[in-house]
This record gives structure tokens, C-alpha cells and sequence, in this order.
């Protein structure tokens, strides 16, 4: 074993249970390289929805790490990722964040290659060259109900068996016939694991987040803010939720909860649950703020938020979803992009107001962009020490050992 995974193998194992992490663990760089490659690097991770790039050719990019991955639409029915490397010496290749092309032409020497990324010319190569063998290198790539998933991995676990537990709770809402109303970027100067920490816990929800609370009641706060069995049970809760289950069985939708049982590669939750007090949507109003997606008829008055990994969260109404990535940028950085869905049919202005969509969760994610920025001042600071979790951080701790676990794993292996 090297040393230096030997100091942070003896790091890992001094962590104490129910309390925050020690300071390397938000700041330091080789921690952080260790991240990307244990962590996202082997996630199936959701980059975008179909409705970014809806024409022959759009595309836009995904830098994560070294990495840079552009994301395009080779026809209707075929979406490409491919690392942004020109085969001949290197280049990038896509230089725009975004944009619409007929083909790919390296700026250096003007390599070009189709949108399979098959190499098409080469200028002044010998005789001997055979560009079959020159294609652009891919990236796993699988989109699933609209949502485009990628993995940096050379062995990527199998897609299906990563969806199954959450595939019902996904389709219900009908993503694949969404559109993108609105998308924001909140950089973050703050560790990753500082920022899931923070949306793995609603302890921080009361005192921080007067928005969210107008939305969500207290009891649903305590019990399942930060995802089922994150805090304190509420029996006040329970019986509301056993009430609306038995409503919408028979409405014939979908009811329940998944959540890991034992330790996994994957680290994954979905609920259904219900609004208080008559409330249908996540809104200031709590009136509908847009037509209803997927299977839904009526409005059911109920939740539905999913992680498909630490790196994704997705929250649906009835009427539009909010999807959230966390991308790891340094270890003091994160950006947190937010995307938000709605029925590909329904007109703005008409069936539905941006502003009446987006209020609750850009509110609360600047919240949390203040808050967590906040965190990582006081956690550069040489009195630092990790404090004691309460008993409405559950979720955060879960998250910890899991991280903990795979990276001793990673270490030892």
C-alpha cells in the first residue's frame, strides 16, 4: 500500500460515528482526485434532458475533473456522448459550450469526424493509416425516459440493474415527453460533500429556508425533509400519509418508497408522499402551476423525489420536476445546476409562469449556496474540529459511511 493511502486509510478508520468528518476530507486536493475517480467517475449520472438538444447536430459539453464530454444528437432517435480529445495529437475539439454542428473539425489540424464520431479526413497521413481506427473515443451513454445518463467508467455497472428500484417512480412523470421551462447555475465555493451534506439534512430547513416551510409542513420536515427516515419519525405525518396512499391506489397511482437495505455500489431513495393542507404543487400558492406530465389525470396532491446517486436529485409534482446535479469542481468548488420540466406540450405564459416554477427551490438553492459557502469558511479555519450530528441528520450520516466504506474499499482493494 502506498503511504499516502496509508495515512488516509488510518484517516477513514479514525472518523468518528454521528459526527461530521475531519477537515482533509473538504480541502484537501489528493482527497478530492480520489473523489471524482471512486465516486462520479463510477455513478450513472444525469447530464442533461433531450430537449437541450433537439436538432440534427446540437450539442453542449460536461467538463467533470480533466474530462470534457460533449453530449450530441447524432439523429432522432440517437444521442452521442464522446470525450472532447481529437485522436490525432490531442486537441479539444468542441471549444463552445454549446452549439449546432454538421460534423466535428479539430481547430488544430482539421481532423473532421462525423456525428457517430467516426473519422471522415485526415490530411497528408501515409499511406499505411486507416482512419476506422481513429474514431472519437465514447463515453457510456444511456438515456432513460429523457434524461441523459453518462459514466466515466472503463467497467460501468449494468444500467437496468441500477434503474430498476427507481425506474416506476421515474416513468409515473413522463420526462421523455418534458421539455426544459428553466435552467440555472449556482457555483458553489464548497467541497462537494459539504454541499450533499447539506441536502441530505433538513435540520437546517426551519431556521434557514422560510420558503420551503411556506410549501412543506413541519411534520413532513421532520420526518422526511431530507428523504424517508432522515429524521425523527412523525406519527402525525405517518397517518397523513397513510390516508393519501389509500386515496391514490385507488386513483390507480403509484405509492410507496425505496431505499438501500444493505451496502451498495449505488446510493439511491425514492418516495411518494403527500402536500398539506389541501396544497397540489410546489408552489407559493400551492395551486398548479402548470398541465399535468406523465400518467397523471387529476391531481393527486402528491411528492415524488428521487436519488438516483449522491450526485442527482429529482423532486416531481404533478405538474413540473426539478432536477438538481452536483458537479465536484475543486476541492473548495461545486457547481449545482438546476433544471426544471415541464409537460412538452404546455405554452409559457399560457399553461404555465417560469417565476411560479422556479420561486421555491432558486430560492432555497441561493439559501443553500449562502449557507454551505458559509460552512466551508469556518471549516478552512485551523479550529475546526468535527462536531456531533442530531437526530435530524440522519440522512447526512448515511451518506458518510457509505462514502467512507467505498473509499476504504477503493484503498484496500
Amino acid at each position: 500500500m502506498k503511504k499516502n493511502n496509508s495515512y488516509l486509510l488510518d484517516l477513514i478508520k479514525s472518523q468518528k460515528d454521528n459526527f461530521s468528518l475531519d477537515q482533509s476530507f473538504y480541502t484537501n486536493k489528493s482527497i478530492f482526485e480520489m473523489d471524482l475517480k471512486t465516486f462520479f467517475f463510477n455513478q450513472w449520472v444525469f447530464v442533461g434532458h433531450i430537449s437541450r438538444i433537439k436538432n440534427k447536430g446540437d450539442y453542449f459539453l460536461f467538463s467533470i475533473g480533466e474530462e470534457s464530454i460533449i453530449i450530441i444528437r447524432e439523429n432522432e432517435d440517437k444521442i452521442n456522448a464522446f470525450y472532447n480529445v481529437c485522436r490525432h495529437r490531442g486537441s479539444h475539439i468542441c471549444l463552445e459550450e454549446e452549439g449546432r454542428v454538421r460534423k466535428f473539425v479539430c481547430p488544430y489540424h482539421a481532423w473532421n469526424y462525423d456525428l457517430s464520431g467516426k473519422l471522415l479526413k485526415a490530411r497528408m497521413m501515409d499511406d499505411n493509416f486507416k482512419p476506422k481506427n481513429w474514431s472519437l473515443k465514447k463515453c457510456n451513454c444511456i438515456v432513460f425516459e429523457g434524461l441523459i445518463f453518462i459514466n466515466l467508467s472503463e467497467n460501468a455497472s449494468d444500467f437496468q440493474n441500477f434503474i430498476n428500484p427507481i425506474e416506476d417512480f421515474i416513468k409515473l412523470h413522463g420526462l421523455g415527453k418534458a421539455k426544459i421551462a428553466a435552467r440555472k447555475i449556482y457555483p458553489t465555493k464548497g467541497n462537494w460533500k459539504l454541499t450533499l451534506d447539506n441536502f441530505h439534512e433538513c435540520y437546517h430547513c426551519q431556521p434557514s429556508h422560510p420558503e420551503y416551510c411556506h410549501v412543506h409542513s413541519k411534520d413532513y420536515i421532520q420526518a422526511y425533509g431530507a428523504g424517508s427516515n432522515t429524521g425523527p419519525e412523525s406519527k402525525e405525518f405517518n397517518k397523513k400519509l397513510e390516508t393519501w396512499n389509500k386515496k391514490v391506489k385507488k386513483m390507480g397511482y403509484l405509492t410507496g418508497e425505496f431505499s438501500e437495505k444493505k451496502f451498495s455500489k449505488f446510493f439511491r431513495s425514492a418516495e411518494r408522499t403527500p402536500f398539506s393542507n389541501g396544497k397540489l404543487s410546489e408552489t407559493k400558492s400551492g395551486k398548479p402551476a402548470s398541465i399535468l406530465m406523465g400518467d397523471f389525470n387529476e391531481f393527486d396532491g402528491g411528492y415524488t423525489t428521487i436519488g438516483p446517486s449522491p450526485f442527482n436529485s429529482i423532486i416531481m409534482t404533478n405538474d413540473f420536476a426539478t432536477l438538481f446535479t452536483f458537479i465536484p469542481k475543486s476541492p473548495t468548488e461545486t457547481e449545482v445546476e438546476l433544471m426544471w420540466l415541464v409537460n412538452e406540450r404546455a405554452v409559457e405564459g399560457i399553461d404555465y409562469d417560469i417565476n411560479e416554477i422556479t420561486w421555491m427551490w432558486d430560492e432555497t438553492t441561493k439559501a443553500d449556496k449562502r449557507i454551505i459557502e458559509n460552512n466551508q469558511k469556518g471549516v478552512l479555519s485551523s479550529k475546526y474540529e468535527p462536531g456531533p450530528l442530531s437526530k435530524m441528520e440522519i440522512g447526512l450520516d448515511k451518506l458518510k459511511k457509505w462514502y467512507l466504506k467505498h473509499l476504504e474499499l477503493k484503498i484496500t482493494k
